[in-house]
């Protein structure tokens, strides 16, 4: 057969497959509720596979090995070793706290989380803004390197992949929600892990000789490449940026919208283990992936385009037909990700913005039936806006669109670690303060990151700057709660003597 035609086939069987699993979700959303988070249901097996596959998307098995092709070791212990640690310590240490302060006050959203749990609904609105601005950038490298490995699989020119990828995944979350996220991912997950495990077994013959001549191989061509810290890597050029700021920002990146809420999917809470497991176990699987990049340095040591190493590397590293297979899995691994992204966006505009305070001042009036109604009507309206602006973007992105959708991205993890975890383990909290540090942490990133890339002509690893982020935003939080706890003892032992 055809490889081409061959690769129509396997595809469009994926996306029947797909289409079934969204109409069956359809079926199950009944509401706005129902539409968000399901109606707290779901297993912890399927929620589990579901929350890995939301993690590992295409970055994890496109774009990101790329970067351990062009900058070696260090990026490899940077993105798999330090970030993997540090997702791992957030979802275990976290998980668990979410899910009980989501279930009391019934939140549907991380922003509603936070501002349920601060009894602030600016807090609230707030979140919800940075979070539809922000997310928009992680949307735009799914569907740059879903696009890229589309054009290398189907043989389509670059924007009708991206009309494709766009109309495919908007249009089956448009129908199923949370249902459709969780059903499409688990057989997205599935074929994820079989591809993670091809992908690592690809190369492993290149350690016939020992993993000391694996490494030779890599330092013949750069022995910088080979140093856990890269002193030639303006990204990975020191233990800081490989190790504390890959830990930090794993940590940060499990308080986006579309991770820590997955354990309100559960319908118990001594489910969180076993999903927590599952999620974990298949996770570092994916983390797995990032090895390629070393097996496509050695092999073909000539790409220069670094976001089509992996495109490249499947299409020469594989034979026809299991090059189809694991690439079709990989466009798997980008929507995974893409809808889960889509739902959270979409269930945090319309449960924050129109059935939050925003939504008070315009629907005031109405009945709660209606304005539910409204709501689920506005989620399905802001996807179609989503995939409009989306799509548009990811038909000219940045060269380097790893780069762009971590500096966006990272401003959340900026803005959410401080609240989220200080939420979960500290009782007495003033919400005021709390609301400075979500401020100041994203205003510390994106400023200083600006201040580098455009005022001094500097290369540098967005982590970096979102890390100190995340310290200023804790120092700030803990600075204030500690003025704030020696005046009230103050203020205590003065009326104690009056």
């Amino acid at each position: 057969m055809d490889r081409d035609l061959l690769a129509w086939c396997v595809f469009g069987a994926y996306v029947l497959i797909t289409t079934l699993l969204a109409l069956r979700g359809m079926q199950k959303t009944k509401d706005f509720s129902g539409f968000s988070l399901g109606n707290r249901d779901l297993g912890p097996v399927l929620v589990g596979i579901t929350l890995a596959a939301a993690i590992a998307s295409t970055a994890t098995f496109v774009i990101n090995p790329g970067f351990v092709y062009m900058h070696g070791v260090s990026a490899l212990l940077h993105l798999g070793l330090a970030a993997s640690a540090g997702a791992i310590a957030a979802l275990v240490l976290l998980s668990k706290g979410f899910r009980r302060l989501g279930t009391q006050s019934a939140a549907l959203t991380l922003p509603h989380w936070v501002g349920a749990r601060y009894q602030h609904s600016g807090m609230r609105t707030y979140f919800a803004l940075l979070n539809l601005v922000l997310a928009i950038s992680f949307v735009v490298l799914i569907v740059k390197g879903s696009a890229l490995v589309m054009q290398h699989t189907l043989g389509l020119g670059y924007v009708a992949s991206v009309l494709l990828i766009v109309g495919f995944v908007f249009s089956y979350i448009l129908l199923g929600g949370t249902y459709a996220h969780v059903y499409t991912n688990a057989f997205q997950g599935a074929l994820m892990i079989v591809v993670a495990l091809a992908i690592v077994g690809s190369g492993l013959y290149l350690f016939g000789d020992g993993v000391g001549p694996f490494f030779d191989r890599i330092a013949a061509q750069d022995p910088a490449r080979v140093a856990p810290v890269n002193p030639d890597s303006p990204l990975f050029g020191s233990v800081w940026d490989v190790f504390i700021c890959g830990f930090v920002v794993g940590a940060g990146l499990m308080c986006q919208p579309h991770i820590l809420t997955k354990s309100l999917y559960l319908s118990r809470d001594r489910d969180v283990r076993r999903y927590l497991i599952v999620a974990v176990t298949i996770g570092l699987i994916f983390a797995l992936v990032l090895v390629a990049g070393l097996y496509a340095r050695i092999r073909f040591p000539g790409i220069e385009a670094q976001d089509a190493v992996m495109p490249i590397y499947l299409t020469r590293a594989f034979g026809p037909l299991s090059g189809v297979f694991i690439s079709v899995a990989l466009l798997a691994a980008g929507m995974s990700t893409l809808d889960g992204l889509l739902v959270s966006a979409s269930s945090i505009a319309a449960n924050d913005l129109v059935l939050g305070k925003p939504g008070d001042r315009l629907l005031g009036r109405r009945s709660e039936v209606d304005r539910q109604r409204i709501a689920l009507k506005a989620s399905r309206w802001i996807l179609v806006v989503m995939g409009v602006v989306s799509g548009g973007l990811a038909l000219d992105p940045p060269e380097l669109v790893g780069i762009f959708a971590q500096v966006g991205i990272y401003g959340l993890v900026a803005a959410s670690l401080a609240p989220v975890a200080a939420g979960i383990f500290v009782r007495d909290l003033d919400s005021r303060f709390v609301f400075a540090a979500a401020i100041i942490g994203p205003l510390v990133h994106f400023v200083h990151y600006l201040v580098l890339v455009y005022g001094f002509g500097e290369f540098v690893n967005p982590a970096s700057t979102a890390t100190e982020g995340v310290l200023a935003s804790f120092f700030v939080l803990g600075l204030l709660e500690a003025v704030r706890r020696v005046r009230r003892r103050n203020a205590l032992a003065v009326g104690a003597t009056s």
